[in-house]
């Protein structure tokens, strides 16, 4: 075969397998195949690559091999709060760990500057948007921000002890924590709070019932700043927790406590006798105290101005008694009793002699209390500036009368709410030369009183500015008229069906100059001939309330047409006789509205709306 291809030179043919320089790059081609093999140079031995290494992926390197351990030793070594926090975003894992972290483990201190201001944040979760997860990122968040100053959840039950240990980790300016509705935090999170919140100043635990007297005891022991302190239906917080925070927190102004069945006596003798110096304000409510509670504030309350008692079923007129005798109350200045069944005669006139400095009380749902014990009452409070009845039925008008008769020349207020004791006078007032410096009255839903009151009040009172006289059948058109001779400044007549234009007329004649607020909500007999009288004669009505009265498109346009009229807020709810062609005396008004309810406007259309809400921009409606 080498004669026919003349082949020469060194080339020369070999059979399979004889080739003594490469014969391993070869695959198998069979015993009869005669191959050829040129010359050539030695080749370099090369390491052949694996049969599989096409198949075989290579494993990236990831930092989340690393342990915790690792990973906590890291983060701890960060040089500032900035870079924590864009680790903690990365994974819902690096949150969790850097929020783990204590400030005393961090192995770099930051620097802040003079500038820096802490605890000046406040942030807010309520429901859903209340999770661990949320409150992780809130501690990271807010740490290189300013540090987070104010925080309140609500109403979740997906926050545990793990959401307050980031913030108790993370947030050592917290000066003010409210939590409420939560039952899954316990202890546990409230000792994270201690450990980690040291500035703790105000305290507002609602409605969380696994937290118990160690949680209250932790806080006391660590935040000595503990100003304000707020429990409300908290069942396992008692005694014990009260006593240890009277001990240690010297600077607690106000404690506010509602419905903590174990609260007694013990806790509340411990708060009033270790900080009797710095003690103003104190709220009891639905808590099972005695005649003795009563007693220690009477004597122990030397610094308390704000005092509400409300709803202390196991306290009777000898607490009360007691409260005022002891000579402690001398800086009230506000006293609010709510269904408390000890409240008589008898302790209510002792209250007012005891608390001469007092200027404002409510007394609400006393079916004890009778004319003998305000007027008393009235008699003994000279400081007294506003009375306000809630609900006290054996109240009648000669305690009405009686007490604005012998009251102190300061008293300036005074509200009855409810009162079916109430009834009309059936003759005069005596003969008096002593007339009452009341300038604000207001007398809601009590039926029995009528024109004869109005008549002696309007000689009584002479300097009644504010009038709110609602929901009151009794009182006519004649009753009203006696109101005339007051500079009327605040006028509310609000469902009284006795009203009408010439009141209206008569009022805005006689206080037109004055006159800045005018509710007549609810009264029918109100039609555009007041409209008229109003645009004629008020020059500083700012409110205007025509709910549900017979106005027209006519007295809307009578408004409008005033020069002197510059109304602010303008209700016109339910008036189904003003209609879309109200639109340019509307818009004529609008130029210094800033409120206006068209709301059940049926004759008004969503068109005519809509374009009041584009034109009226600085305006807010209700429609």
């Amino acid at each position: 075969m080498s004669q026919i291809y003349s082949f020469a030179g060194e080339s020369e043919f070999y059979r399979r397998g004889s080739n003594p320089k490469e014969a391993n790059i070869f695959l198998s081609l069979g015993s009869l195949v005669d191959c050829y093999y040129p010359p050539c140079k030695r080749s370099r031995v090369v390491a052949a690559p694996s049969l599989f290494s096409a198949f075989e992926e290579e494993k990236p390197v990831s930092i989340d091999v690393l342990p915790d351990e690792c990973l906590f030793e890291i983060f701890r070594r960060l040089p500032g709060p900035q870079e924590r926090t864009a680790c903690a975003f990365v994974s819902k894992h690096w949150l969790t760990l850097v929020t783990s972290i204590r400030q005393s483990e961090l192995d770099v201190v930051d620097h802040k500057t003079e500038d820096d201001s802490e605890g000046c944040l406040s942030r807010s979760l309520d429901g859903k948007k209340a999770t661990d997860v949320r409150l992780a990122a809130i501690a990271v968040g807010t740490a290189g921000r300013g540090g987070l100053g104010k925080l309140s959840v609500r109403g979740s039950d997906k926050v545990s002890d793990l959401g307050l240990r980031s913030i108790g980790r993370n947030c050592p300016s917290l000066g003010s924590l409210s939590l409420c509705s939560l039952s899954a935090v316990t202890d546990i999170g409230l000792l994270e709070i201690a450990e980690g919140c040291p500035q703790l100043e105000k305290l507002d635990l609602s409605r969380c019932p696994a937290i118990t007297d160690k949680g209250l005891v932790a806080i006391a022991k660590s935040c000595p700043n503990l100003s304000e302190l707020t429990l409300e239906a908290c069942s396992n917080i008692g005694d014990e927790g009260l006593q240890a925070v009277a001990r240690s927190c010297s600077k607690l102004k106000s404690v506010s406590i509602k419905n903590c069945p174990l609260v007694r006596d013990q806790g509340i003798a411990a708060l009033l006798s270790n900080t009797t110096c710095s003690l103003t304000k104190l709220k009891l409510q639905m808590v099972n105290v005695t005649d003795v509670s009563l007693a220690v504030v009477g004597h122990y309350g030397l610094s308390v101005t704000e005092l509400v008692l409300a709803g202390l079923s196991h306290v009777t007129e000898k607490g009360f008694w007691v409260m005022g005798n002891g000579i402690g109350l001398q800086k009230l200045n506000s006293l609010t009793i709510t269904a408390c069944q000890g409240v008589t005669d008898t302790g209510l006139e002792s209250v007012g002699k005891g608390c001469p400095n007092m200027k404002k009380a409510l007394i609400s749902k006393s079916p004890l209390l009778s004319d003998n014990g305000l007027v008393s009452f009235a008699k003994g409070s000279l400081s007294l500036e506003s009375i306000q009845l809630e609900e006290c039925h054996r109240v009648t008008q000669f305690g009405f009368f009686g007490s604005l008769l012998n009251c102190g020349a300061k008293l300036k207020a005074f509200s009855m709410v409810n009162c079916l004791g109430i009834r009309d006078l059936a003759t005069g007032l005596p003969a008096s030369s002593h007339r009452s410096g009341l300038r604000s009255l207001s007398v809601r839903n009590c039926p029995g009183f009528g024109d004869a009151n109005l008549a002696a009040l309007g000689k009584l009172c002479p300097q009644l500015e504010d009038i709110e006289l609602c929901g009151l059948k009794g009182v006519t058109e004649s009753g009203f008229l006696h109101l005339l001779q007051n500079s009327l400044v605040k006028v509310n007549f609000s469902v009284c069906s006795g009203l009408t234009d010439r009141v209206v007329s008569a009022i805005s004649a006689r206080n037109g100059l004055t006159l800045e607020v005018l509710n007549m909500d609810g009264c029918s007999k109100i039609s555009d001939a007041s409209l008229v009288s109003i645009a004629a004669n008020c020059q500083i009505l700012s409110d205007l309330d025509l709910s549900k009265c017979s106005v027209s498109d006519f007295g809307i346009q009578a408004l409008a047409s005033s020069e002197k009229l510059k109304l602010q807020i303008l209700s016109m709810a339910g008036c189904s006789r003003v209609t879309d062609k109200s639109l340019p005396s509307i818009v004529k008004l609008g130029s210094t509205l800033l409120g206006l309810n068209l709301q059940q406007c049926r004759s008004v259309s969503c068109s005519t709306v809509d374009f009041l809400v584009e034109r009226l921009y600085k305006c807010d409606i209700l429609s």
